[in-house]
């Protein structure tokens, strides 16, 4: 079968069951788990309305694997944090900024893979080496000031909540992180 053009349409009918019309088969949930982390497109549509459905199944197949794994990547904090934003001013910023933050933790990941092998190789070592904690937590902080940043735009005259000592001991505390990125960068290279 020739290779479909653009998106996969995958057709949701009234009993639930999601036929994939580039294979003219039934799929499930999991089947469209899988390709998602293979990087195919797909919509959704409701097989008889032709509505779009795509966000309403992805979020679906979000739940089903918090649910499956107990491994959960949505900590609850975040979800209240984003429940809080439905109805808010602010909630149309929400979407372009978390696009925009999974874009680059993205990127960042592939980064710190591409050092990792340059420096490990297919060594045992290269293959079980665990991003460091503080690599990760550098990127949240890093993500929390931009948007920070973009929230002060929209409200220009609204002040930092956080006391004066707080956000001095906060900037210390991002500074050494971004030594320490400094430093296990430099080890990367040193290293390769």
């Amino acid at each position: 079968m020739p290779k479909q053009e653009g998106p996969i349409t995958i057709k949701k009918y009234a009993n639930r069951r999601l036929y994939n019309t580039g294979t003219s088969t039934y799929v499930t949930l999991d089947d469209l788990a899988v390709m998602v982390k293979k990087g195919e497109e797909f919509t959704v549509q409701d097989a008889k309305s032709g509505d779009d459905i795509t966000h309403s199944v992805l979020t679906q197949i979000i739940f089903e694997q918090e649910s499956k794994t107990g491994n959960t990547l949505l900590p609850i904090s975040f979800l209240r944090k984003l429940i809080s934003f439905y109805g808010d001013q602010m909630q149309m910023v929400v979407p372009s900024y978390l696009e925009h933050s999974m874009q680059a933790f993205v990127e960042q990941q592939s980064q710190i893979r591409e050092q990792i092998n340059k420096a490990f190789g297919d060594t045992p070592l290269g293959k079980n080496l665990q991003v460091p904690l503080q690599l990760v937590e550098e990127q949240v902080r890093r993500n929390t000031e931009i948007f920070q940043q973009a929230m002060q735009m929209f409200s220009p005259f609204m002040t930092p909540t956080a006391p004066k000592e707080t956000r001095k001991a906060e900037a210390k505390d991002i500074d050494e992180l971004k030594e320490q990125l400094r430093a296990l960068q430099t080890k990367l290279d040193k290293l390769g």
